[in-house]
């Protein structure tokens, strides 16, 4: 018997930095809710919310988008400034990963931050892909850090 607070959990399995990771959120008819986001993310909510204030408190002309995606069958949360994507989100069980898309006249910017080597090794090792990336799973402080580096230089690129 399912309650109204109940949702339905698929697994979908998803490459991830060579890692396969389980997404969830895959009713497309559950449109997702604060109070549905912070129940399967749990203590890392403070990252998300730290994220999403630290746009917002620095930024005009943000705006999000949920939206079912019928291609990885999950919703994922898109972050846009005007109309370009900043950031897309994807939610895990007890975290989430937040995927930046960056172009090749990012490398200067990447190289001059002080971003972890870790990350731009990932982001260079994506020279041959149609899209290159940079994905960061929420476990700490840090990685919430990492993110607001990464908004910082996805918002200097013309």
């Amino acid at each position: 018997m399912q309650t109204e607070n109940t949702f339905q959990i698929r697994i979908n399995q998803i490459p991830d930095n060579q890692i396969m990771e389980t997404l969830v959120l895959n009713d497309r008819f559950t449109m997702p809710t604060d109070e549905l986001i912070f129940a399967v993310i749990g203590d890392k909510r403070i990252f998300w919310q730290k994220i999403i204030n630290y746009l917002h408190d620095n930024y005009t002309d943000i705006s999000e988008v949920w939206r079912f995606y019928d291609d990885g069958k999950c919703w994922l949360f898109r972050t846009l400034k005007k109309k370009n994507t900043i950031f897309w989100i994807g939610i895990s069980d007890s975290t989430f990963r937040v995927t930046f898309y960056l172009p090749d006249k990012a490398i200067p910017l990447l190289d001059q931050s002080n971003l972890p080597e870790r990350i731009k090794t990932e982001y260079m090792n994506t020279q041959n892909n149609k899209f290159r990336s940079i994905t960061i799973k929420m476990n700490d402080n840090d990685d919430a850090e990492n993110v607001i580096k990464l908004i910082e230089i996805k918002l200097k690129l013309k």
